[in-house]
């Protein structure tokens, strides 16, 4: 007996000398035990240092056809307060009995629950000492009494120091492994960091990263930005099929019907919230309290037989949160050594996130810019052809006065503004000035004419698309609200605005967000609006085809242009002024204006404003040859000399309608083109309006182009 104890202890030290395998190593002790001591069933448990928590370290089964599966929370660290083990503990020696006398005050105790049916009748417990420190227990099990001596317990005890150092060089090089599979893992992500900078093939390399070293089969990640021109709210999912362990992660739909993108589940997670920013590990009893508690983790546990949840939070902070889940039907699948190993690489995956959204925001801004540029170089070719500066600010009438006074008290302040006035009274020249003597003066003013463009194509125009969202739609465009972000956005014509789109601008207005078309990411635009009209709202409102909502809105401060035919002072000045910067242009010598023209100019009724000025003016300077300009033979001068000759119209004479005198300008524009309406020698460059304007204003006032040629 003494030789064979010798030659049995001498194996074990060999094995523990040379294999660091887990299970290769007890393997060979188990085997090498079964040669002096009956047993079939094997088990360690492990204890912290405090000696208040265990961890079944080993288990193995002979003589059993189907192995039992494993108790609940067994390969997670437990409390030994209430289980048979404080008694091993209290009292740490080689004890011999039976499991009646061993479950005696413990009749519920769970991983004994199977002994009967196993047959087992007697369980030998041998504790685990290092140094004198107990760190475990060896328990053997059999389906007949060992009969041990003293010397055998003797011999077991020194098996169980032999034992306790084969754990603890286990225990040791797991811990090694694990950390090198941390490193392994940050690298990784460290590398996706570097090279993935999109946010799915992100979120996967993280997803699969992450599988290596902990086992899931759901992998979650939930984002909150705010306070950025894009706020983001949202789910990075993947799952891995039950029927295929070894699968790749599968990205699920976040549109499934069943699933965990639910509508609601914004709102669920944030009944969740407390729990979401604390670290946790919740499997078994414990996941299914939660589930009792929440409703969203209820849906999981009873759609998705989720029974174990991992909690690992990233970041928590004003601008947003975001937190990792991942999650398993196992109710054993996650330990703490698995906690600790997916908290140490949240600053990894934080820095991850950080990058990509950094390079997003990047790309986002290089996009902006461009468009800017884009849009700046058709505002300064507009500008050159136009001319910038319409004489809106020349003269020094009491009407213009009052709209610098206003123009100066609202111009610092971030105020939405209305702008009225008829066409060609210079509504877009008071939105530039605004613009220009605000703070955000260094960013652009973007402009939108609401009636240049079909209906179907402004909320492109407003809000942008995304690729695919419509036929046509090849490629992502950014907005105007998108591209004024910080600067000022001008939406001329806002009555022409569609109902259904009203109510989108509304929601910019209050909440200074929205989404383009054919996407779901929630945006920001601060950006200032400037809104002009021809249209008296009040009465739009009150005819239902303006939202009231809105029109209070837009008229939180608004600025009123009174029509040239008010402002028969300022008439000279501007008269100078085109002719000075329209002789310059056009190359040609400032020539003078009799006294009759002017007086004639000054007498004109001007429905066009200062805009049809401009342009009279212009034509005037390209066909003058002598000495002072010519205005016979233009649409405009009949009525000029008639408005000389008799300023002053008989009570008798019924005056015209604004629609009329709109009517009859829009007839001599046609009659001077040829009833031609669009393109260089069109009516609509003559009135500079947009050529589907004039189309929608000519159909409004029944306009036929064949009557315009006759």
């Amino acid at each position: 007996m003494p030789t064979t104890d010798e030659t049995l202890l001498l194996h074990l030290n060999e094995a523990i000398a040379t294999i660091r395998e887990k299970d290769k190593l007890f393997k060979a002790v188990t085997t090498k035990l079964r040669l002096i001591f009956p047993f079939d069933l094997i088990g360690i448990n492990v204890f912290d240092e405090t000696l208040q928590y265990k961890r079944l370290f080993l288990r193995d089964y002979y003589g059993v056809d189907e192995m039992p599966p494993l108790p609940e929370g067994m390969e997670q660290f437990s409390p030994i307060a209430g289980t048979p083990i404080e008694v091993l503990v209290a009292d740490p020696r080689v004890r011999q009995f039976t499991p009646q006398e061993y479950m005696r005050n413990y009749p519920n105790y769970a991983p004994y629950n199977k002994f009967e049916k196993l047959g087992v009748t007697h369980l030998t417990a041998v504790p685990l000492h290092i140094g004198g420190r107990l760190t475990g227990f060896l328990t053997l099990a059999s389906r007949r009494n060992p009969n041990l001596t003293p010397a055998d317990e003797k011999l077991l005890e020194k098996i169980g120091s032999l034992i306790a150092v084969a754990v603890a060089n286990t225990l040791a090089f797991e811990e090694v492994a694990r950390r090198e599979q941390e490193r392994t893992l940050q690298l990784n992500i460290t590398n996706a960091l570097l090279s993935i900078k999109q946010r799915e093939p992100l979120f996967r390399a993280v997803a699969e990263a992450l599988s290596q070293v902990v086992a899931f089969d759901y992998f979650g990640l939930r984002l909150q930005r705010a306070g950025r021109q894009e706020a983001f709210e949202g789910f990075a999912e993947f799952s891995r099929p039950s029927e295929a362990p070894g699968a790749p992660l599968q990205a699920l739909d976040p549109d499934r019907r069943n699933g965990i993108n639910q509508p609601d589940t914004s709102t669920m997670y944030q009944q969740m919230n407390e729990l979401l920013q604390t670290p946790g590990l919740y499997t078994a009893d414990s996941f299914r309290a939660l589930a009792q508690r929440y409703p969203f983790l209820r849906r999981v546990y009873e759609e998705h037989g989720t029974r174990a949840i991992l909690i690992a939070p990233i970041w928590e902070r004003p601008d947003g949160a975001a937190v990792l889940i991942l999650a398993s039907p196992n109710p054993t699948a996650f330990r703490s050594d698995d906690l600790a190993t997916v908290l140490a690489l949240t600053p990894q995956i934080a820095l991850a996130l950080e990058n990509l959204f950094a390079f997003e925001q990047i790309e986002a801004l290089k996009a902006q810019v461009e468009e800017e540029r884009t849009y700046l170089v058709d505002e300064i070719n507009t500008s050159a052809r136009f001319g910038a500066d319409s004489g809106a600010f020349v003269g020094s009438g009491p009407a213009l006065q009052l709209v610098q006074r206003r123009i100066s008290m609202v111009a610092p302040t971030d105020t939405t503004v209305l702008i009225s006035g008829e066409t060609g009274t210079g509504k877009e020249l008071v939105a530039r000035e605004l613009h220009n003597a605000s703070p955000r003066h260094a960013r652009a003013l973007i402009k939108l004419n609401c009636a240049a463009l079909p209906a179907q194509l402004i909320e492109s125009e407003l809000f942008g698309h995304e690729k695919g969202a419509f036929t046509g739609a090849v490629e992502r465009r950014i907005g105007k609200f998108e591209l004024a972000n910080g600067g000022s956005i001008f939406l001329d014509e806002i009555g022409e605005l569609p109902l259904d789109l009203q109510a989108k601008l509304l929601r910019v207005l209050q909440e200074k967000e929205f989404e383009r078309l054919g996407g779901t990411k929630v945006l920001h635009s601060d950006a200032r609006v400037i809104a002009a009209t021809n249209r008296v709202l009040a009465d739009e409102v009150a005819a239902g085809r303006f939202r009231a909502d809105l029109y209070y809105r837009l008229n939180v401060f608004p600025i009123e242009l009174a029509p040239l035919r008010e402002r028969r002072e300022d008439i000279e000045p501007l008269m100078r002024h085109f002719i000075q910067r329209l002789s310059k242009r056009l190359g040609k010598p400032v020539r003078q204006v009799r006294p009759d023209d002017l007086a004639a100019l000054q007498a004109y009724s001007w429905p066009g404003n200062i805009r049809e000025l401009e342009h009279v003016l212009e034509q005037s300077i390209i066909v003058s040859q002598g000495q002072f300009l010519e205005f016979a033979g233009f649409a405009g001068a009949p009525l000029m000399m008639a408005a000389t000759a008799a300023p002053v119209v008989p009570a008798a004479v019924p005056i015209k309608t604004m629609k009329e005198q709109e009517r009859d300008h829009i007839l001599a524009a046609l009659q001077r083109t040829g009833g031609r309406v669009s393109g260089a020698q069109g009516a609509a460059l003559l009135l500079d309006i947009n050529p589907k304007t004039l189309e929608a204003r000519m159909k409004k006032l029944g306009i036929r182009r064949t009557v315009a040629v006759e």
